[in-house]
């Protein structure tokens, strides 16, 4: 899969955000964001590794850098699989109302498109874990990343959801709906908490006074 938008510099990925255009949208955004935290994460354990300080931690952090950077990349990849899953639902919107195949059609369309932000719950999902690793297990110079890479979970992580709420409104196959919904929310219940868990730990660290 080409990463066309991916390859944007920042400056042209935000502007075409900006324009009157469906994609890139919200769900792009959620990928980017995603991809965001797990590269600061990433980071945080590179500036770990090789520090005697945190020499008892070396495989644990190595390991981190490795799936996070794994993450990132297949956040970086979602930024364009979630533009590329719309074109089928707005042709399907575009089918006159007369044509008996556009119900099928249409909601054919809407699960292929609400996949993509439900890759993307998943994948912030298994960011968390690592970030909880390394708020304990990290460097301290570079904790105040590790909070800001928790903060970007989350968000990334209810955006992504929305994306998916967008889709399972309009199925009319309710009882499919209403599972996807129900898994996303209990992935929002657990790990947007864990997310947030981490955020509060490395501020209370970073203010403590002696």
């Amino acid at each position: 899969m080409s990463h066309e938008l991916a390859n944007k510099s920042c400056s042209q990925f935000v502007y075409a955000v900006a324009e009157k255009a469906p994609t890139p949208g919200g769900g792009a955004v959620a990928a980017y964001v995603g991809a965001l935290s797990a590269a600061l994460g990433a980071m945080t354990g590179q500036y770990t590794l090789g520090k005697r300080k945190y020499a008892e931690y070396e495989e644990d952090v190595q390991r981190a850098v490795n799936h996070l950077n794994e993450l990132s990349e297949e956040l970086v990849t979602l930024m364009d699989a979630d533009a590329q899953a719309f074109e089928p639902l707005s042709r399907a919107y575009a089918l006159p109302s007369s044509d008996p195949t556009k119900p099928a059609v249409l909601e054919e369309a809407t699960r292929g498109a609400l996949e993509v932000p439900r890759k993307v719950v998943g994948c912030i999902c298994k960011i968390v874990p690592f970030l909880e690793e390394l708020s304990i297990k990290g460097t301290k110079m570079l904790q105040s990343d590790v909070g800001c890479a928790a903060s970007l979970a989350a968000a990334a992580l209810e955006c992504a959801a929305l994306n998916v709420f967008v889709n399972t409104g309009s199925l009319a196959d309710r009882e499919f709906a209403a599972a996807v919904e129900e898994d996303i929310d209990a992935q929002l219940s657990e790990f947007g908490t864990r997310a947030h868990s981490v955020y509060v730990h490395v501020n209370d660290r970073l203010r403590e006074r002696d």
